[in-house]
Formats: C-alpha cells, sequence, structure tokens
C-alpha cells in the first residue's frame, strides 16, 4: 500500500541559526487542500554509551535552558556538515568526558522528533573505556556539566522511575539493556 504524500510547493528558510535552520514548506495533501509545515533542519548527532568493564555507564548532567533545570543524559554532541557519526561520537566522548574507548558499536540512528525535525541521532556502545591524555575539552555553555557514574540496571531503573527523561538516553540505556542480557 503506497502511502499518499503531500506535494510540496514552496520551501524557503525563514531562519539560520548556529544549530538548526527553521525552513517553511507549503504544501499541497492529496485532497487538494494546502497546509503549512515548520521544519527545523538539523545536522543530527552521535550519542554515546560508554560501558566500563564492571557494568557502570557514565551519565552527564547539564543545563539545559528550554527547561530551565539540569538533565541527566548520555554523552552526545552535533554532527558537523557531512561529517561521520562515528568520528563524531569518538569527538564527542573525549570532549565531554575525558574518555576514549577502544570499541564503538552502533547500537541505532533514530529520528528524535519526526513531526518537525530532521535531526537523526546515530546511537554507539562504547567499550574499552580509558582516560584520554587530552583530558576533556569542554564548551562555554557545558562547563557547568558534571559527570556521574552509576551501574547499568540503576540507570534503567532511574528511566522507569522518569528520573531520567531524555529520548536518546532512555534509548541508549534500555537498547544497551537489552543488548547485555541477550549476551547472558
Amino acid at each position: 500500500m503506497q502511502t499518499k504524500i503531500p506535494k510540496t510547493l514552496n520551501s524557503s528558510c525563514a531562519h539560520h541559526g548556529k544549530v538548526f535552520d527553521l525552513i517553511i514548506e507549503d504544501i499541497e495533501y492529496p485532497s487538494g487542500r494546502r497546509g503549512i509545515r515548520e521544519i527545523a533542519r538539523h545536522n543530527g548527532g552521535s550519542v554515546i554509551v560508554p560501558l566500563f568493564d564492571n557494568g557502570d555507564i557514565l551519565l552527564v548532567r547539564q543545563y539545559r535552558q528550554p527547561f530551565h533545570k539540569d538533565v541527566l543524559e548520555l554523552p552526545a554532541g552535533k554532527l558537523e556538515p557531512n561529517e561521520d557519526p562515528l568520528l563524531c561520537a569518538q569527538r564527542e566522548l573525549q570532549e565531554e568526558t575525558g574518555l576514549t574507548a577502544e570499541k564503538f558499536e552502533k547500537l541505532t540512528a533514530m529520528y528524535s522528533t519526526p513531526g518537525f525535525c530532521s535531526e537523526i541521532l546515530h546511537i554507539y556502545l562504547a567499550t574499552g573505556i580509558t582516560q584520554s591524555p587530552k583530558g576533556q575539552a569542554l564548551e562555554e555553555g557545558e562547563l557547568s556539566l558534571t559527570l556521574e557514574r552509576y551501574p547499568l540496571a540503576a540507570a534503567v531503573a532511574m528511566v522507569e522511575r522518569e528520573e531520567i527523561v531524555d529520548g536518546k538516553s532512555i534509548a541508549g540505556i534500555l537498547m544497551t539493556n537489552n543488548k547485555l542480557n541477550h549476551r547472558q
């Protein structure tokens, strides 16, 4: 069964930003009615689940302006234009946490908010964790970021109690837990 999709009549950039562009598209539905779609065009990002040999994972707590509070999340960062998601994951792990990993295994790619945003997040499991000689390289907006280490089971319980509410982190934590449970 083929989905009937709207026809794009016009597409324009209403705002060119540092993180995303706001695209306005005039569309025509198969019924002939017209509509407008506002789309946040985003380069995407990479998310890392740093898994230590003892089963702990590392989370970052950082201030998020849209919610005016700190949010507990997996380390992650934006892709540069045309950047390989794996290279982004390696860079972001080092910059945000001061760690490196021997192995990165892609768990999935997900659309973060497909109703209005083109962002695709690539989630990686990182193992063989060691301290980077470079240490952290935080941007100004990340200077209040703190690192918190939890057993994976505790992080899963935090998801269930809605203490971890960030979507990419929920996906990464639960996928890692599922993967490890299927290895046993």
